[in-house]
């Protein structure tokens, strides 16, 4: 029987030297620090991962490295979506094999135009759940375009016993959620949500068990999720509103940016590059970023120092 995953499976981000290549010491670094963060697992090669900016060879480098250095200290998610099925079969068939505890997939889109509609997308899952035993977590994200109604994914959680997560960061989450719940509650191991935590406290309310945010502040996410699984709520309450205004801050203003600005201030890496068109961060928000990160006293912002 496999694991049932919970808590806080954080993205990692990929870590750039200043030229833009990649930073492949900053990059054990930074698994080093998320795992003395206290998290519960980690997903690479995500949207927050820069992953629409990698090259192929670049991801079979990052996801050898991530699985090599975490060494099963923590489970790991490994994001492999394509618009391609073949493409996205064989990054899940080669993900599984080098030691990803589960995969994270989009729906098929390729850029605003292109996307499969609910059969496409129902055999595209069938397609991937029948290529590998791991469990498949479908992301359900206003990036891809793709609509996702409730009834294509409860039919794709009853019908194939793997596709068994969600991470649910459309609006209206913590409806859809519960919605989802009530439809397939009894096939599906772990409804998540994302979106940096900004609804964590409605989608806990709704059934979630899990969180997949930035890197910026697990330790102090986490045990929102924890309390809230456990009973305590008015702490997951205090320790929620405490914490808004970063997750507010990261949301809004900074994005991926964020945790790698403090990481950078934090010793963690050497450079808070992001690669082009993405462009640094603004020194107003940077300021404000690095204010709220000392105020909570996050490791990332004192980690490496």
């Amino acid at each position: 029987m496999q694991d049932i995953y919970q808590g806080i499976f954080p993205i990692v981000p990929t870590p750039f030297n200043d030229d833009g290549s990649l930073d492949l010491d900053g990059q054990r670094r930074v698994i080093d620090c998320m795992i003395d963060q206290g998290v519960d697992g980690l997903c690479i090669l995500a949207n927050y991962s820069e992953q629409f900016l990698l090259s192929d060879s670049e991801r079979e480098i990052l996801q050898t490295l991530c699985l090599e250095h975490t060494n099963a200290r923590v489970p790991i998610i490994a994001t492999c979506s394509h618009f391609s099925t073949r493409i996205a079969l064989e990054r899940c068939q080669n993900a599984e094999n080098q030691g990803a505890a589960m995969v994270m997939m989009m729906a098929p889109y390729h850029g605003a135009l292109l996307k499969a509609n609910d059969e496409g997308v129902y055999q595209h899952f069938e397609a991937l759940s029948q290529a590998i035993d791991i469990p498949i977590m479908i992301q359900d994200a206003p990036l891809s375009g793709v609509t996702l109604p409730v009834p294509l994914l409860a039919r794709l959680a009853k019908d194939f016993s793997n596709v068994s997560y969600f991470k649910i960061e459309t609006p209206g989450t913590a409806e859809k959620l519960k919605i989802l719940l009530q439809a397939a509650g009894d096939h599906i191991d772990g409804p998540f949500d994302g979106e940096e935590g900004i609804t964590l406290l409605a989608d806990l309310e709704a059934g979630a068990t899990g969180t997949m945010t930035s890197a910026l502040a697990c330790e102090q996410i986490r045990p929102i999720v924890i309390d809230y699984l456990d009973g305590r709520l008015d702490n997951a309450e205090r320790q929620y509103h405490r914490l808004l205004p970063l997750i507010n801050l990261e949301n809004r203003q900074c994005g991926l940016r964020a945790c790698k600005v403090v990481m950078k201030q934090g010793g963690v890496i050497k450079s808070d590059a992001v690669r082009h068109p993405l462009e640094p961060l603004p020194q107003l928000a940077r300021n404000k970023l690095i204010k709220l990160a000392k105020d909570l006293d996050l490791i990332a912002l004192r980690w490496g120092k």
